[in-house]
């Protein structure tokens, strides 16, 4: 856990306790913008340890979502477990504006636009995905004039919701245990 030093240290100091690197800290310095840069307001303190934060999350927390998303099995596989759960709207609305994001014809734009919104955002739509009424209707006004960026709000929500709600039950699934498993076997 990081300790708060609540202290003013002089220049010379501070320089000495970055010269010496072969301690264990890392030195994260906050200063006041309106006083000069030798007013320090707070060092932060953290002891130095072999494994990363991002490391040490992966290890106990397994991948994030973002991984997950990179990987071709383990999409498959993540997508087929949000089917199993009546939830593979979301991942399909995701990976939609992703394609639409990567769209280069704005003649086309237009079109992908109107289909997006008819498939998952529509309130009678098939596949709806699950956002709030005002982002549904600011998306609604944009589609008038779509650019590449009219479904990111949405995109963010829908992202979050796999992040904090279906990725951590995948990642405790038999499915992805045994795809993890399977990557792991030479």
């Amino acid at each position: 856990m990081p300790k708060l030093l609540f202290s003013k240290i002089r220049i010379y100091e501070f320089k000495d306790l970055i010269r010496n690197k072969k301690q264990p800290m890392t030195l994260d310095v906050l200063l006041s913008r309106k006083k000069q840069k030798n007013n320090i307001k707070c060092v932060l303190v953290q002891k130095n340890t072999e494994i990363s934060h991002y490391q040490q999350d992966r290890l106990t927390h397994g991948p994030k979502l973002a991984d997950l998303l990179e990987n071709r099995d383990y999409l498959a596989a993540f997508r087929s477990f949000l089917q199993s759960e009546f939830s593979v709207e979301n991942i399909e609305f995701w990976l939609a504006c992703r394609e639409y994001k990567r769209m280069t014809s704005f003649g086309r734009l237009s079109n992908k636009a109107a289909d997006i919104y008819k498939e998952f955002l529509h309130p009678m739509a098939q596949k709806e995905v699950n956002i709030d009424h005002h982002t549904r209707e600011k998306i609604k006004r944009s589609l008038v004039k779509p650019d590449l960026t009219c479904f990111d709000e949405a995109e963010m929500h829908i992202y979050r919701l796999m992040e904090k709600d279906s990725c951590p039950r995948f990642l405790k699934s038999e499915a992805y245990q045994n795809l993890r498993n399977t990557a792991r076997k030479p």
